[in-house]
């Protein structure tokens, strides 16, 4: 099998828990986007419970080793977060700091992929916060091309399903960038 053929799987985040959030919507356009050889699957965050050190000495609560084993198996992340006052939202962040917990944290060397809706910048300040988190756990971040979607009742439709060809096209060749980048770095290995 070639480089080129070589099955990807991505693991997906919403970083918000809203049952109707935009940026699970991103994640469900992507699911239809999707590179050929391509697979996406999503981790729903909203079962992790709060970090606390006295919890982790005890171990790790079902769900957080859940979320750990599939970041694990996945060949590259995606995530796509709003913005909360300026940064990454709380449930988001509270997810990443469990798993990223030792020992063997499962975010090391991984591709990522960001994406995210909502606000005046595109949610741009969150995932720039998100960028550094990735540089303490290792993982390599998508530069080009950023998705960036800036909220818009017109880019959504009533069901809340993507339909802003300008955003679709960004989040597909975001997509496939990943998946490049993803092969070029699993044939260095």
């Amino acid at each position: 099998m070639s480089i080129n053929q070589k099955p990807i799987q991505i693991l997906a985040v919403a970083g918000s828990l809203r049952k109707g959030s935009f940026n699970r919507a991103l994640i469900r356009a992507a699911k239809e986007l999707l590179p050929d050889n391509v697979t996406l699957v999503e981790f729903d965050i909203s079962n992790i419970p709060l970090y606390n050190g006295d919890v982790e000495a005890i171990g790790f609560p079902e769900s957080v080793q859940e979320f750990r084993q599939q970041i694990a198996t996945a060949d590259a992340l995606l995530i796509a977060t709003p913005e909360y006052n300026y940064s990454i939202p709380g449930v988001l962040k509270n997810a990443i700091d469990w798993a990223s917990r030792g020992p063997n944290q499962p975010f090391f060397g991984k591709p990522l992929g960001l994406m995210g809706v909502g606000g005046t910048l595109g949610t741009g300040r969150s995932q720039y916060h998100l960028r550094q988190v990735s540089v303490v756990l290792n993982m390599y971040p998508i530069n080009k091309p950023e998705v960036l979607i800036q909220y818009s009742k017109e880019k959504f439709d009533d069901a809340g399903n993507l339909i802003d060809p300008t955003a679709k096209k960004f989040i597909r060749e975001h997509l496939k960038a990943l998946a490049e980048f993803t092969r070029t770095l699993s044939s260095n290995d």
